[in-house]
């Protein structure tokens, strides 16, 4: 069953954390609706994808939606100063929707203060932070939480990431 995947991205993403999973998502059939705190185009941080955004927060709700995508790069911490945004990402993690975060993604988890006793993984820079969070840190190339949270380290984790994103939207 397709569902409607809600990617909140602002400029300076990690062009791959981006467009890797969405073209996995797409072809298993499911929607993407790129949000960001206003409309127009953003860019990733390697300079290679631009995204339009199709709606601003203020214009959107978590019932809308099925599943939350974060990808990382400079997205997540520039979106976690938006408390529109953080209240959005808080409903998912709330509702027992399938959230999937990548390297620098789970930021936005961590200011939305739903990872205390979690099973999470994250870039290296973010790995005190998490467990600040009160999250259960694992250096591993995916971690799949409650079979609702995915969460990976880096591009090089992809291939996982992808795989076990796409298992917990089944």
């Amino acid at each position: 069953m397709s569902k409607k995947i809600a990617v909140l991205v602002t400029d300076l993403f990690e062009d791959v954390e981006y467009t890797d999973p969405a073209k996995a998502f797409e072809e298993e059939g499911h929607t993407l609706t790129k949000i960001d705190v206003k409309t127009g185009e953003v860019t990733g941080k390697q300079g290679e994808t631009t995204l339009t955004i199709d709606k601003a927060i203020a214009d959107v709700k978590p019932e809308d939606f099925d599943a939350l995508f974060l990808p990382g790069g400079f997205s997540p911490d520039i979106l976690r100063a938006d408390d529109q945004v953080v209240a959005f990402t808080k409903s998912f993690m709330d509702e027992g929707k399938p959230v999937m975060a990548i390297c620098h993604g789970p930021q936005l988890l961590i200011n939305a203060e739903t990872l205390k006793g979690r099973d999470v993984t994250g870039f290296k820079s973010i790995a005190i932070d998490l467990k600040n969070a009160g999250a259960n840190f694992h250096d591993k190339e995916v971690v799949v939480c409650g079979n609702q949270l995915v969460t990976s380290r880096t591009p090089d984790d992809m291939e996982a990431f992808v795989r076990e994103s796409v298992n917990v939207l089944k």
